[in-house]
């Protein structure tokens, strides 16, 4: 296990960044977790994945956050996860408490390729 030590884009308003992408090595996917000083801190900036045709996930670990998806809203709180699948869609997230903490994992384009035995989710629809 490694200490992850925050970094900063140099602004005073930024939230506390964690690169766990960088600090543990991973190659294959980009992974950060930002933490909000105050309640209506930006935690993800206004962007959307077109040029890299990215796909993310984010999980609310703490707090609660707002995303505004293409102009749609969504409230994660605790526990909750949102994936944005499309790389068109417009989107930013900010803490509607401090102390929110935000995991961001993303992944470019190709297909994963699962090694866990697909009877495991047989039961499990997947979305269209």
């Amino acid at each position: 296990m490694a200490a992850i030590p925050p970094v900063s884009d140099g602004g005073p308003d930024d939230p506390v960044w964690y690169p766990l992408q960088h600090v543990l090595g991973i190659d294959t996917f980009g992974a950060n977790l930002f933490v909000a000083s105050r309640a209506d801190q930006t935690l993800v900036e206004v962007h959307d994945e077109r040029e890299s045709g990215q796909q993310e996930l984010y999980v609310t670990l703490e707090g609660e956050a707002l995303f505004h998806l293409d102009g749609e809203e969504a409230r994660l709180e605790r526990g909750t996860a949102l994936a944005v699948t499309d790389p068109s869609v417009r989107r930013n997230a900010q803490a509607l408490t401090a102390g929110t903490a935000l995991l961001i994992i993303g992944a470019g384009p190709t297909s994963f390729a699962s090694t866990w035995n697909p009877r495991h989710f047989e039961d499990i629809r997947r979305p269209d």
